[in-house]
């Protein structure tokens, strides 16, 4: 399935007579692309389980919200986004200090940004080609939000997703602050804290959230610069994991998993994952492989990779599994 390149030229038309009534007092703009664009799909990625105190989404229907509380240069902000896939057009409403910022970004959180021209998935993965397929409105989206991406990362390292994400809820709900925005719809989403807020938690907390000293080193080292971070959406893809995993405990896969959301990188395969190699590797070949053997296969996707394993994960590929389950061990970072 061969899909052209995605135009970026948003438009801000006139409200339409009939248009969907949105939230008072928010800035507001209409992004018009012709294109199909699946917003729950798209920002999935972005939530860190159904319990985030920073998202909040209906199911995948046209005209369904999806709200995120996030802080941004200018300050904190909630986004609203709707969109209508029949129209090519998604709807954004945004409120606080961090609003316009939010606005300008739409485009790229969406998915506008991604160009998944010379993606072609060959016939012979036939997973591959029905995931393709059945997700068109499906893109590699582009947060902004670095430390942002990387702090809830640094807590998945050598736990499982449950873990990290009890620890993710109850540090946001504790030391973040309920987000702008109107009170009814806003009422229990956070912001989460700002770099100084997360090197201020005392390490009784971290430790009451389960959460032990190297993910905790890696998440202050990671606030105390977090404005060189937030440059590498300056760099190349490259250049930025590298400057990445010059702090102390970001290792490839953290920051592959920053790129996948803050960046757009539509090559940032999560290598060093326990699970993604395999999974990929068995939906490709039928055999389960280890990062090195899944490299191999996945070689002719080179700058889709990533594209590779999200559409297989959207798809729920997994390999079979026999045994009991592995135990996570504490080694290097991620």
């Amino acid at each position: 399935m061969t899909h052209a390149p995605i135009p970026a030229a948003p438009e801000r038309p006139a409200k339409r007579p009939g248009a969907a009534r949105r939230p008072a007092a928010g800035t507001f703009r209409i992004i018009r692309s012709g294109l199909e664009i699946s917003i729950a799909q798209t920002l999935g990625g972005l939530r860190r389980g159904a319990s985030d105190p920073c998202f909040r989404s209906a199911p995948d229907q046209p005209g369904q919200p999806i709200w995120r509380a996030t802080r941004t240069p200018d300050g904190v902000g909630l986004l609203r986004l709707v969109s209508r896939p029949a129209a090519g057009e998604v709807e954004a409403t945004a409120w606080g200090a961090g609003a316009q910022w939010l606005l300008e970004g739409v485009p790229g959180l969406v998915g506008l940004d991604d160009d998944p021209s010379g993606f072609e998935p060959r016939p012979e993965h036939t997973r591959l080609v029905a995931a393709w397929q059945a997700r068109p409105g499906w893109r590699v989206p582009r947060s902004r939000a670095v430390l942002e991406a990387l702090i809830p990362a640094a807590l998945e390292q050598r736990v499982t997703g449950l873990e990290a994400r009890r620890a993710w809820r109850a540090l946001v709900m504790k030391y973040g602050e309920p987000a702008p925005g109107p009170r009814a719809e806003a009422n229990g989403l956070f912001v989460p804290p700002d770099p100084a807020g997360w090197q201020q938690i005392p390490s009784w907390v971290w430790l009451k959230a389960g959460v032990d000293e190297a993910r905790r080193r890696a998440i202050i080292c990671a606030s105390r610069v977090a404005g060189r971070l937030e440059e590498t959406l300056e760099q190349s893809h490259e250049e930025a994991a590298r400057l990445m995993r010059t702090v102390p405990g970001v290792g490839i896969w953290t920051a592959a998993e920053v790129r996948q959301r803050a960046h757009g990188d539509p090559d940032a395969f999560s290598w060093g994952d326990y699970h993604v190699s395999r999974n990929v590797s068995w939906a490709l070949t039928g055999k389960i492989l280890d990062d090195a053997g899944c490299a191999e296969v996945i070689e002719c996707y080179r700058g889709h990779r990533y594209r590779v394993q999200r559409l297989l994960e959207l798809d729920a590929v997994s390999r079979p599994r026999r045994g009991p389950r592995m135990t996570l061990p504490t080694h290097l970072p991620r």
